[in-house]
């Protein structure tokens, strides 16, 4: 069956849904929680240099940033790996975007602590991007904030139709079924519908 992933990044994690489409029938293939660092301070690399000094802090941001691109790389490899045991093809991978952040340097991000949960929160977002087009997997970015208007348009069904799509698949397979699963659906379903 040809499929599409869906994540919901959250800092050090992200939901994902793998959704298929048979005949004209979603079917959720796998749901699971993708963690995306190994050591609890990575999951805010821009929190654990905080209170150091420029260059340490520079180098611990650096190296949390990249275990979280390492980490998202091989986790999306072994996804992928599990997904096409199964056999099913991934065609797509969607991640939920927030609006790009400005090009500040490591030093102007530490400056200002809302800067700092700003990185963070795009850090894991891009991870999974960079994961996905290295595995040569064709990325879908779809915009969280607009995300039942971009949706509605994409796949040219109203959102009601499609909220309730979603709420049957989560009764077929059952808790956990909160925002993240049903948004990460709903991106996975853009997904497998954008060629």
């Amino acid at each position: 069956m040809k499929v599409s992933f869906g994540f919901k990044a959250h800092s050090g994690w992200a939901a994902l849904i793998v959704l298929g489409l048979n005949d004209k029938n979603y079917e959720v293939i796998d749901r699971r929680r993708v963690e995306l660092v190994e050591e609890t301070w990575a999951k805010a690399p821009y929190h654990a240099a905080e209170e150091l000094d420029a260059h340490e802090a520079r180098m611990i941001v650096n190296r949390g940033i990249k275990a979280a691109h390492k980490n998202a790389k091989r986790q999306m490899e072994a996804l992928l790996k599990r997904t096409e045991k199964n056999g099913h093809k991934v065609s797509a991978c969607a991640v939920l975007m927030g609006a790009p952040m400005p090009d500040w340097s490591t030093d102007e991000i530490l400056a200002v602590h809302f800067r700092m949960h700003k990185a963070e929160g795009v850090l894991f977002r891009e991870a999974l991007l960079e994961a996905a087009k290295a595995c040569g997997l064709k990325f879908v970015p779809v915009p969280e904030k607009e995300l039942g208007p971009f949706a509605e348009k994409t796949l040219q069904t109203s959102l009601d139709s499609l909220t309730s799509k979603i709420a049957a698949l989560g009764k077929s397979i059952g808790p956990p079924w909160g925002k993240d699963q049903k948004d990460a659906t709903l991106a996975a379903m853009i997904a497998l519908h954008n060629r």
